[in-house]
């Protein structure tokens, strides 16, 4: 690895995160790492109908049985599709004072807990889910959002364990991460966990300059995996291993088919390889979107804070 590559990749995984949560403003349910308040995006149409009805059914199906842990976790869960996080936040927490051996309810609490930008809240969630599951059986984790197939693709340990290396990765504790992404390989049974799963550890493996072993999880993957649902993550996977190039996967409009996603692993790739204005750019273009939830954003959001960079500027970018 050339010297200013490793020396970014040592930036970006022992500089410490250091800024403190703030209390998001009226009408807001976050605030990004920039002080910028976030505040969801209010669906129409066909989507808000859906929205509203299964919001309804699952307030009913609670309101029938509030000590149902089933009840509670729909109930979180659809008031969340809605972007209300500190709703749905709430709600897990009701559910953990009924239920406190419930992986389930910390596995759904830590995840909105990053959607918050509160990472070590959600570390400490996913941490208790990982413990409540230890030598337990996995299960299928019902879809709140159905795939194309109609065929749930996670399990509880799955989820627990890809969010808890999400959660430590954001922060830069890539040691961490991969030790829950490593974990989460293998409760990774379908091409589609597979596919995430191995986007995220990759990444991980490279932040830490660990490039042998991250050419090892590019070894499985080939371009007829199965694939329902993580599109983005295959074809980034793809592009990793040579079989894709950037423009491939960004297509035409240079925003691929999940930008946030999409954006991130070609930032990181830019990074890799030693392009750290491209890889600025992509990030910063990214934040310049409104998909604030999404884990690229917020991954772009911490790596550019950590650094000490602006989230928009015309300044070139520099390594110290």
């Amino acid at each position: 690895m050339h010297r200013p590559v490793r020396l970014l990749v040592l930036l970006l995984a022992v500089t410490p995160f250091a800024m403190a949560q703030q209390s998001p403003p009226a009408g807001a349910e976050a605030v990004s790492l920039f002080g910028k308040p976030l505040t969801p995006a209010a669906p129409t149409g066909d989507a808000l109908r859906r929205l509203e009805e299964n919001l309804e059914a699952a307030r009913k199906a609670y309101e029938g049985n509030p000590g149902d842990p089933d009840a509670i976790i729909w109930l979180g869960r659809r008031t969340a599709y809605f972007g209300r996080f500190r709703e749905a936040i709430a709600i897990y927490t009701r559910g953990v004072e009924k239920h406190p051996r419930d992986p389930r309810l910390y596995r759904h609490r830590g995840h909105r807990y990053l959607s918050v930008r509160e990472f070590d809240r959600a570390i400490a969630d996913l941490e208790k889910a990982a413990q409540l599951v230890r030598g337990k059986p996995d299960q299928v984790e019902p879809d709140g959002q159905p795939n194309a197939r109609n065929i749930p693709t996670s399990t509880t340990q799955s989820n627990i364990w890809y969010h808890l290396g999400l959660a430590y990765y954001l922060k830069g504790d890539f040691r961490n991460a991969l030790r829950a992404y490593r974990e989460c390989e293998k409760v990774s049974r379908n091409d589609d966990m597979r596919a995430a799963t191995g986007h995220w550890l990759y990444m991980t493996l490279r932040r830490m300059g660990r490039d042998a072993e991250a050419k090892k999880v590019l070894e499985p993957i080939h371009e007829t995996m199965d694939i329902i649902e993580n599109a983005s993550y295959h074809r980034l996977l793809l592009m990793y291993k040579g079989a894709l190039t950037a423009e491939e996967v960004l297509g035409k409009a240079g925003e691929g088919i999940d930008q946030p996603t999409t954006g991130y692993g070609v930032a990181n790739w830019h990074f890799y390889n030693g392009r750290r204005d491209q890889a600025v750019e992509r990030l910063r273009a990214i934040l310049s979107g409104e998909q604030w939830a999404a884990f690229g954003y917020i991954a772009a959001e911490a790596d550019l804070h950590r650094l000490g960079i602006p989230r928009t500027s015309t300044a070139a970018f520099v390594v110290p």
